[in-house]
């Protein structure tokens, strides 16, 4: 056997580690983004102003102590944090609609890679 032949037999039995499978299921992605969209940060928001009145008022009770001055650093925290985190599941819901539409977009200009070049004398 030349070495050709070697060689091609060599690459033939040769295969790139993993499975072998690029899956992307767009319509999991789409139904992710929703449901940050219609229940986490409906949610996150809701839970966020919650804690407003009930803060509110005992910043009011215990005017003139450190506790007060103590809740209303705690709370102005609290706010931080949820803008972060909305920000965050905004991030997210983005993302997996990008990738979403990226995947399909490139799905659909690799099947039109494959597709026949057309002539302008088709049809004629």
């Amino acid at each position: 056997m030349s070495f050709e032949q070697q060689w091609a037999q060599q690459r033939q039995s040769t295969t790139a580690p993993g499975t072998g499978v690029l899956a992307t299921a767009p319509p999991e992605k789409k139904k992710a983004a929703d449901t940050i969209e219609n229940v986490l940060q409906p949610g996150t928001t809701k839970a966020a102003d919650a804690a407003d009145e009930p803060t509110t008022a005992a910043v009011k009770a215990f005017a003139g102590w450190e506790t007060a001055t103590g809740l209303t650093k705690a709370h102005t925290h609290w706010d931080d944090q949820v803008k972060r985190l909305m920000g965050r599941l905004n991030s997210e819901k983005t993302s997996l609609r990008g990738a979403s539409n990226l995947f399909t977009g490139n799905d659909q200009l690799t099947g039109q890679g494959f597709q026949p070049v057309t002539s302008k004398l088709s049809g004629l």
